[in-house]
């Protein structure tokens, strides 16, 4: 009986050292979670955050560097309006012996010549057919395109940065529950060791603590990682140098009156620029048409040198001085073998090809603001419906917890009160966190995302 009683206290001992190492490890999981972050971490709200990735995305980065491409394009294309200065120099030396086969005193030396000369060279195109000024303009208008591509890919990173924003915002809150989850297990795990020292409870209560806290345990440990991969992501997005980004803010948000679908698609038609981009391709499309239709067209130029020559010439002939010209050169193709009419029909089929993408974009782009403004008000009627189901799951709790204390509730009524706490806490935090995401993905689908409220809607449709 004296070996059956030690081996019982051993027992309890070392279940007791157990717990309490369990619980220090957790706390010091729970301290990192919440303040534990590195010296070099930049902890970053969310304005922050946008402001990085402005700066650093590298999407954005890409977008810019596309607009100092078409910027560099539309330099290329005007300078066959301006005119065209080159300078040339030349120096040849010639012999030529064939001119002893016809005989005579006169023809014995071989004929030798030399020139030297400078020229300054000007050349302007007159008249093109309308084929310059259409390719400058088409340049001009490439020039919006590189900002539509800029506005584009900026409001995609924001829109990202904001999601794994609030994504980080809920593991931590995910982690906050599992925590408080653990610890309740923890709590009763203590007193089911207790009253069996007491006598008053079974192995079975202590081995049921037991697994629950063992149960509870993984879902910390996910939740731990799962703020690492979120923090990560985001440091990704930014494009930043830091060694490790955190962020700090609440998934608290104010419910706005939902926007009707009507509301959210005309805003779409005005700001989003992927319709203002094909609109820009519209154009250039149509400077195209113009330009493949001066193919077989004449066109005028003026060209005009002045310089310098020297000339010898034989053994004593020897002559130098100023040299110049000018004059109107006017180039007609005839007969091309139809190259610039199967142009023309090449500019025009794209052109019409366009004009349908437009109209399928602007259906894709009438389902998303649809799906958005169903997502925005899914995830407010969720807020909404569960705002006191957590209150009323805690005092559930508390009410299994005393019944079971005075022996009229079971330890599966606990259970399933304590499941209930975790999962309307959970549910809670994902519909918060789903009408943010929500919110801003709406923002992104209506063209708003990112841009000055002063000059939302007042784009007009198709930019001259």
């Amino acid at each position: 009986m004296k070996k059956i009683l030690a081996v019982s206290r051993w027992r309890n001992c070392v279940c007791h050292a157990l717990a309490f190492l369990l619980i220090l490890s957790i706390g010091s999981l729970r301290l990192t979670a919440a303040f534990g972050q590195d010296k070099g971490t930049q902890v970053l709200t969310l304005e922050d955050a946008l402001r990085i990735a402005a700066e650093k995305n590298r999407d954005i980065q890409k977008a810019l560097e596309y607009r100092n491409q078409v910027e560099a394009i539309y330099v290329t294309e005007r300078a066959a309006a301006l005119p065209q200065l080159v300078i040339t120099a030349h120096a040849a030396n010639a012999r030529d012996e064939s001119q002893k086969a016809l005989g005579g005193s006169g023809f014995e030396a071989p004929l030798r010549s030399n020139m030297r000369s400078a020229e300054l060279g000007l050349s302007q195109a007159l008249f093109t057919w309308g084929q310059i000024g259409a390719a400058i303009r088409a340049a001009k208008v490439g020039l919006a395109t590189a900002a539509d591509q800029v506005r584009i890919f900026r409001q995609a990173a924001f829109r990202d940065v904001s999601a794994s924003f609030y994504n980080i915002l809920l593991a931590k809150e995910l982690h906050a529950i599992a925590g408080q989850n653990l610890e309740q297990k923890e709590r009763r795990y203590d007193e089911a060791q207790k009253k069996y020292a007491a006598g008053v409870a079974t192995d079975y209560d202590v081995l049921s603590g037991k697994v629950d806290v063992e149960n509870a345990l993984p879902v910390v440990i996910q939740t731990e990682n799962l703020i690492r991969i979120s923090r990560e992501r985001l440091r990704f997005l930014l494009g930043t140098d830091a060694s490790e980004v955190d962020v700090k803010g609440t998934l608290e948000s104010q419910i706005s009156p939902y926007p009707s679908y009507q509301e959210g698609e005309e805003m779409a038609r005005k700001n989003r620029p992927e319709l203002s981009d094909i609109r820009h391709r519209i154009q250039i499309a149509e400077e195209l048409i113009k330009i493949a239709n001066a193919g077989d067209k004449p066109r005028l130029d003026f060209r005009a040198s002045y310089g310098w020559r020297d000339l010898y010439v034989g053994m004593d002939q020897h002559a130098n001085g100023e040299a110049w010209s000018a004059g109107l050169f006017i180039t007609y193709p005839i007969f091309d073998g139809l190259r610039a009419r199967g142009q023309v029909a090449q500019a025009k089929s794209n052109l019409a090809s366009l004009k349908i993408d437009e109209a399928k974009l602007f259906d894709s782009i009438r389902l998303e603001v649809r799906d958005a403004v169903n997502a925005v008000r899914e995830a407010g009627e969720i807020i909404k419906a569960l705002s006191g189901t957590v209150a009323r799951a805690e005092r559930l709790l508390a009410m299994a917890e005393k019944g079971y204390e005075y022996g009229v509730k079971t330890k599966l009524e606990v259970d399933d009160a304590e499941f209930s706490v975790v999962q309307a806490k959970g549910n809670l935090a994902r519909a918060k966190r789903d009408y943010l995401v929500a919110c801003v993905n709406l923002k992104r689908v209506t063209g708003t995302l990112g841009e000055k409220e002063e000059t939302q809607g007042s784009k007009p449709n198709n930019p001259k």
